[in-house]
């Protein structure tokens, strides 16, 4: 299996063109519960292009994005050069390289299947101040439609490795076995995204476990595409459907 800190370097700008963002609700509703306050120092574990370190951005929080691909980790400094509140920092999630009780919530989107729960809590539980929390986030792509079905069918017949990186592998035991003892909330959040074609392909294409550009199985997949796009699209867009799952609670 291809190295989870490299895997993503050919695949940065359709990442960051097509990749779901996260409801603004999310933050919102942390406040309410006093999970985020004012003056909070986050840290934004595989934090990527950015993505999800931009959320907390916007509303004055400071990030720190830990992230080990470099070709990700320079397009998130890029990408969000305007927030004098983000660092960028070369660290992965089972080594941070973080001083210790610095952080006051840690926040993982999208990335927390690829980490090392073991080693990772223990890292978690070093950086986090006491009392701190930490929430992990990701978008699970529906599947309930026809068109979202016919979609789920194309990425498993042209996808490699799918079925092993599949979020849905991440069930509730083993996210209330990583903040064991203390418990776990989850909450849930509608979200979507409306593409024409490109906009599709593009997304198809940001994933990992999909062929690139330069495949030889990528004409055959986007033949696929195409045919998938003429029958479902309505005025020349297709709707994909997600539950943004945000799982929060302090690791003791």
């Amino acid at each position: 299996m291809q190295n989870s800190t490299s895997r993503f370097s050919n695949r940065v700008e359709d990442y960051v063109k097509y990749r779901p963002h996260y409801p603004a609700e999310m933050i919102s509703f942390l406040e309410q519960q006093s999970v985020l306050q004012p003056g909070m120092l986050l840290a934004d574990i595989g934090s990527g292009t950015g993505i999800s370190s931009e959320l907390f951005l916007q509303k004055g929080y400071a990030v720190l994005g830990v992230e080990p691909n470099q070709e990700m980790r320079e397009k998130s400094e890029e990408l969000l050069k305007g927030y004098a509140k983000f660092f960028a920092v070369d660290g992965t999630a089972e080594h941070t390289t973080l001083e210790k009780h610095c952080i006051d919530v840690i926040i993982a989107g999208q990335a927390f299947h690829w980490f090392n729960q073991v080693t990772t809590r223990a890292e978690f539980t070093r950086i986090l101040k006491p009392e701190g929390y930490v929430i992990l986030f990701w978008n699970e792509r529906m599947t309930n439609s026809p068109f979202e079905k016919a979609y789920e069918q194309l990425i498993e017949k042209h996808g490699n490795q799918y079925k092993e990186l599949n979020h849905r592998n991440i069930d509730i035991a083993v996210i209330e076995q990583f903040f064991h003892p203390a418990g776990v909330t989850l909450t849930e959040f509608a979200n979507k995204q409306v593409f024409d074609y490109n906009g599709l392909e593009g997304r198809l294409l940001s994933s990992s476990y999909m062929p690139t550009r330069e495949d030889a199985r990528y004409p055959s997949m986007v033949e696929d595409l195409k045919q998938l796009f003429g029958q479902f699209q309505e005025d020349g867009h297709i709707t994909i459907h997600y539950t943004t799952r945000m799982y929060w609670g302090r690791l003791m």
